[in-house]
């Protein structure tokens, strides 16, 4: 096998570079192949359009993609949750390392929580299912679309523009910026966005070697709830700018280790909201994500979408 550096495709951002260096450290220690990081612009890094507006699921990943198809890369670092449910074509996600906090998380003025600020407060969220669940958590919240990296949306309320911005704790994790956290949000009043807090780290169907590499950063209890998280978003035939929240665990039951899973389909007004649990093998995380997503569509989320 060959000892030059694997070529890790990754978006310029701080995030991404922090979450594919962390990537790469944890391969060269794996298997002490070392790796360099190849920037490749995407279509969601240059255009400023709301997300939905300039192409929703997908805009960061094509470019990445587009590059590892044609040899550019050896391999690329997603945002698990950026990616589009449907398969791509000579492409695999080769491992899934273990998942950060997968919990929303806000920053707010003064210190204060979602339920400390005043009725009429701004709060900043780029997602609609953010958006649509903070609006029904009935706290007279006027809630903002934002886009831009955590320095700009943090930004917002350190120069007044807003009163808070709701993130992704992963995120700030990984940048090593929780001590800016107010409120690290419970998944009982908003579910994050399916796969939120994992990586997904795909390279080309046919490179054996790269995905014998790759295997050693395989974490089997995050791909199965990312897995049932996932199928779930598929079944609604939903992408990653719908209002759709899904978390799943990987917990001991009566018969063994079970994958339990939530889901919430939200109108993106606040007026109404579906959600369903359900349980079922570890082995089986896809068709649980499916079955619930089928119970929810039979309670009306269609129509919430």
């Amino acid at each position: 096998m060959s000892s030059s550096p694997l070529r890790l495709g990754t978006r310029g951002s701080a995030l991404a570079l922090a979450q594919s260096g962390h990537v790469a450290e944890a391969i060269t220690a794996a298997t002490g192949r070392p790796v360099e990081l190849v920037r490749v612009v995407t279509k969601g890094d240059t255009d400023r359009g709301a997300i939905a507006q300039i192409g929703g699921t997908g805009v960061f990943v094509t470019a990445l993609r587009e590059a590892l198809a044609a040899g550019e890369v050896d391999l690329a670092v997603h945002s698990y949750k950026d990616l589009p449910t449907a398969p791509a074509v000579g492409l695999t996600i080769a491992a899934v390392p273990p998942r950060e906090d997968p919990r929303d998380v806000v920053v707010a003025r003064d210190g204060l929580t979602l339920g400390e600020l005043p009725t009429g407060s701004r709060v900043g969220t780029g997602s609609p299912r953010r958006t649509a669940q903070l609006r029904g958590l009935g706290l007279g919240l006027e809630v903002e679309p934002i886009r831009g990296n955590v320095d700009t949306r943090i930004g917002y309320v350190r120069d007044g523009e807003l009163d808070a911005v709701v993130l992704a704790r992963a995120g700030l994790a990984r940048l090593g910026r929780l001590d800016e956290v107010t409120e690290v949000v419970d998944p009982l009043q908003v579910l994050p966005a399916p796969a939120q807090g994992a990586l997904a780290v795909e390279c080309r169907t046919d490179a054996d070697d790269v995905r014998d590499l790759l295997a050693a950063l395989e974490h089997p209890d995050t791909r199965a709830a990312v897995d049932a998280e996932r199928a779930l978003l598929a079944r609604l035939e939903a992408g990653c700018t719908a209002p759709v929240g899904a978390l799943a665990e990987v917990a001991e039951g009566d018969d063994g280790t079970e994958i339990f899973l939530r889901g919430v389909v939200a109108a993106l007004d606040g007026t109404d909201a579906v959600r369903l649990s359900a349980t079922g093998p570890l082995d089986d995380a896809a068709g649980v994500g499916s079955r619930l997503a089928a119970e929810l569509l039979d309670l009306g989320a269609a129509t919430l979408m």
